[in-house]
């Protein structure tokens, strides 16, 4: 299984595996966010980058760029929710261990000021109760270069054990 094989499980042994192997690395970052962004494809078309991950915990940023932008010059409203989808989802799957599994319910987002330039995310999840399915509110700030705060994010995870083999 090449590194780039759709088949990685997404759990928190090999999530978290794989961002030890390469985070230190030079371009090992840049690597890891590739590697997610094709586990997760139409996540992985706005082109986040992972700056950190550790269980329940994620902080990832967004370069402002033509790709991502609005009429209106500034980061499309969709692509910062796909940006807080992705943070929480990392947040959350980091701590998943083998054989349980999530996907998003819901999501809101509140959009409080223009998002221009790049952006940044951190995100804790709840930790997770493994023995049954559950839902998890899990919650992030986008902040721009400034610091401001752009969007908040809540992402409603429903989390369970896989049913598949």
């Amino acid at each position: 299984m090449g590194l780039f094989s759709p088949k990685l499980e997404a759990n928190g042994d090999t999530l978290m595996g794989l961002w030890n192997r390469v985070r230190s690395h030079p371009g090992g970052k840049r690597l890891f966010s590739k590697i997610v962004g094709r586990m997760a494809p139409y996540t992985g078309s706005i082109g986040a980058m992972v700056d950190d991950v550790r269980p329940g915990y994620a902080r990832l940023h967004m370069t402002d760029r033509k790709s991502v932008r609005n009429h209106l010059k500034s980061i499309h409203a969709v692509a910062l929710v796909n940006f807080v989808e992705e943070t929480t989802g990392m947040a959350m799957v980091s701590q998943f261990p083998k054989g349980i599994r999530g996907i998003v319910k819901r999501i809101d987002v509140e959009f409080v000021k223009k998002a221009r330039g790049t952006v940044v995310a951190d995100c804790h999840a709840p930790q997770i109760d493994t023995a049954k399915s559950n839902e998890y509110t899990v919650e992030t700030e986008v902040k721009n270069a400034e610091g401001e705060v752009v969007c908040i994010g809540r992402a409603v995870w429903l989390v369970g054990p896989s049913t598949s083999a």
